[in-house]
């Protein structure tokens, strides 16, 4: 009987082609790896940004509209000057004198919900609050308007001005400021400071940054002594 040899020319990897396969791929997962996790760093920091500029711009156009109404139905602007300064704002008004259906009281006095409001930030464990406190609300009369701030500042002026920003703060307004009292313009500066996310130096890496917003406001009542 004949008997045909066969010939297996299927070969194998050889241990060097082996290991110059394997580095090649660790090297590739380590770039996408990077690439991922630098993904996730600016994905988390932008997140922030947006919830933050969220949060302080639904705080400011709260504030900026009640502001706006300091002094309604009173013979002063409105802003109490003793409880009021760079950090801290307290505004009154008269909003029911013209409601009817309102009591002679609530018409005459400051004494409704609303009437007398003060803004500040009150410091709490790793969290700043924007506090509007209503001194006439029944119940519950501290309202956070934005969570995390890391500064209020309150600037007043006896006309509209120009100015700069500056980090946290404006800067190099067109005018001087006043004292509370007398103001009939005030800017109000929040500030939120956004955590660096990631390590210096490395791909990906977010470094701290402030989230400014500003917020001009005429008291339109300061010229007025009644309506």
């Amino acid at each position: 009987m004949i008997q045909m040899a066969t010939k297996n020319n299927a070969a194998g990897f050889s241990l060097l082609e082996l290991l110059i396969a394997m580095t090649l791929t660790l090297v590739m997962l380590g770039i996408a790896s990077t690439v991922l996790s630098a993904g996730y760093r600016i994905r988390s920091k932008e997140n922030s940004n947006s919830d933050a500029i969220a949060d302080v711009q639904r705080a400011l156009n709260i504030m900026s509209r009640e502001v706006a109404n300091a002094g309604f139905n009173l013979n002063t602007n409105g802003i109490v000057a003793g409880d009021s300064d760079a950090t801290h704002l307290r505004i009154r008004s008269n909003l029911n004198k013209y409601d009817t259906t309102a009591s002679a009281a609530s018409r005459t006095g400051v004494i409704d919900a609303g009437e007398d409001l003060k803004y500040f930030v009150n410091g709490a464990t790793n969290t700043d609050y924007l506090v509007r406190y209503d001194a006439n609300a029944s119940g519950n009369k501290n309202t956070v308007l934005a969570n995390k701030l890391d500064s209020l500042q309150i600037h007043y002026f006896a006309s509209r001005v120009t100015y700069s920003t500056l980090a946290c703060d404006i800067s190099g307004p067109s005018s001087a400021e006043v004292s509370p009292s007398l103001a009939s313009y005030v800017v109000i500066a929040v500030c939120v400071q956004i955590p660096a996310s990631g390590t210096p130096n490395t791909s990906g890496y977010q470094p701290a940054t402030n989230v400014l917003l500003v917020s001009d406001v005429t008291l339109r009542n300061a010229t007025l002594t009644s309506f």
